[in-house]
């Protein structure tokens, strides 16, 4: 892998993650924590004027840049290693299919673009595509501009039932379960087959720069990893999503060398059994979501996972540390710790070397 220049332990903090999926600790679990260089001074530049937030997203040279001054003004310690991933919203998938996407300020959604069933050939994807080229320009950029200074990885890939739901909308989607569910198998098909594709793309263009490998969850390793989810899921019951969506998903882990799967919301763990039973699944990020406490109040969550011989990635703060090391074991676990200074991060990395 190539190294991170100002990173002395890159390649450390790299086995770290590596072993997480294993649930091994080489010397501690791993602790990813960021906080501000301030010995930074961010160079003042004269904002640009955009015609619409479209525009914006869309410029290459402004994500560039200001990705070089969010790592130059950071400082990632514990085993943060400094990562971008090329981002045009959480639909990108389903937009290299055929979706147009609508953006604001901080997120974009697909247009629903299939509206007869009978009538579905014209989801399929092209390298034509804009949306695809876009990614594409965008990775490059961040790829050549980020030689020793960070990584760069997969954008975010949603496939499955979320693919399909931005083609359809959800609540037409929820009718088509029962109505069109011949269909909805077929088009997961197809969807599957699409997302293979596109990653091993990007899979080859990462491992032929020597790079490791990362995405949106943080996770930075050498193996081939990436991020099964349904977040649909909340909407169905665990036997019609064991019936539909389940054998895509393990089809999906089967397809890796490593995986980690973000469970959605509290709706989403009337399905937690049937993702643990998954043999090839290393590890469950389970995101409890806006208004329901903090991490360390789903506990049983965590040690349910645990008990299950998978690995976890939780975001806590602080003070919720003594807790996690009081109730869980540290083999396969992956925290990401909310500190506000050095200092604080000192403390948080002393207090995980106990962790045994």
């Amino acid at each position: 892998m190539k190294p991170i220049n100002n990173i002395p332990d890159w390649d450390k903090r790299l086995a770290r993650q590596d072993a997480f999926w294993d649930r091994q600790i080489i010397d501690r679990p791993v602790i990813q924590m960021v906080v501000p260089n301030k010995c930074y001074v961010a160079p003042q530049r004269t904002p640009k004027v955009y015609s619409s937030i479209r525009e914006r997203w869309m410029d290459t040279e402004a994500v560039v840049q200001n990705t070089l001054d969010y790592v130059a003004g950071t400082l990632f310690l514990g085993d943060a290693l400094p990562s971008v991933f090329p981002n045009l919203g959480p639909e990108i998938l389903s937009a290299f299919m055929g979706c147009e996407l609508e953006y604001s300020e901080g997120t974009a959604w697909a247009i629903p673009n299939l509206e007869d069933w009978n009538n579905v050939d014209h989801i399929k994807f092209s390298e034509d595509n804009f949306y695809w080229k876009k990614i594409l320009e965008l990775t490059d950029a961040l790829m050549e501009a980020g030689e020793g200074k960070f990584y760069t990885g997969f954008t975010d890939l949603h496939p499955g039932a979320d693919a399909i739901a931005a083609f359809r909308d959800p609540l037409n989607l929820n009718f088509d379960m029962i109505e069109a569910k011949d269909g909805v198998v077929a088009l997961l098909a197809k969807v599957t087959e699409v997302y293979f594709h596109v990653y091993d793309f990007y899979y080859n263009k990462f491992r032929s720069n020597d790079q490791a490998l990362t995405s949106w969850p943080g996770i930075v390793s050498s193996r081939k990893w990436y991020v099964p989810s349904n977040d649909f899921s909340c909407m169905v019951s665990k036997e019609m999503f064991d019936e539909v969506f389940l054998p895509g998903i393990i089809e999906e882990c089967q397809f890796m060398e490593a995986s980690i799967y973000h469970l959605d919301g509290p709706d989403a763990l009337r399905h937690l059994d049937s993702l643990l039973d998954i043999k090839e699944l290393n590890a469950i990020q389970w995101v409890y979501g806006a208004g329901n406490n903090r991490a360390s109040d789903w506990i049983p969550v965590y040690k349910k996972i645990q008990a299950a011989g998978k690995g976890m990635q939780a975001w806590i703060e602080p003070d919720e540390l003594e807790i996690f090391k009081r109730e869980l074991k540290p083999e396969g676990v992956w925290l990401g710790v909310f500190v506000p200074d050095e200092d604080t991060a000192n403390s948080v990395l002393k207090s995980v070397e106990s962790w045994v």
